[in-house]
């Protein structure tokens, strides 16, 4: 997983370690044969995307102490499903990616354009 590289080709940078997230808990959007969900898109939580992905069957703002998960606000930043990205930008509710914290194997499902587009100024 050290050696992961982002969909800009350089090292994959940490998205966020409060809350810490990844499919592995890392705070890096690293994967492997058990992520079956592909978590590799680090994005910044908006109102409208929370909404979306509540709706459609996925909850990331409840708090679940059971998972140690406290549960997502706007501004978060959390390694989502790359499947649910392309999902919410067909519905036109995609949130803001960081490119240098997403893992090259999100452009197996998601061009480089569209989450160019998305993607917040660095600095």
């Amino acid at each position: 997983m050290t050696d992961a590289t982002n969909v800009l080709g350089r090292p994959l940078e940490l998205c966020c370690g409060a809350p810490r997230t990844g499919f592995y808990r890392d705070g890096f959007c690293h994967t492997g044969p058990e992520d079956r969900g592909r978590h590799l898109v680090c994005a910044e939580m908006t109102e409208e995307f929370l909404e979306f992905t509540q709706r459609v069957g996925n909850d990331l703002s409840t708090p679940r102490p059971e998972f140690n998960f406290p549960g997502l606000k706007p501004g978060d930043r959390w390694c989502l499903c790359a499947a649910r990205w392309q999902e919410a930008l067909d519905a036109g509710m995609a949130p803001p990616v960081i490119l240098a914290a997403t893992h090259e194997n999100a452009l197996d499902l998601i061009s480089l354009d569209d989450l160019t587009r998305y993607a917040l100024p660095v600095g």
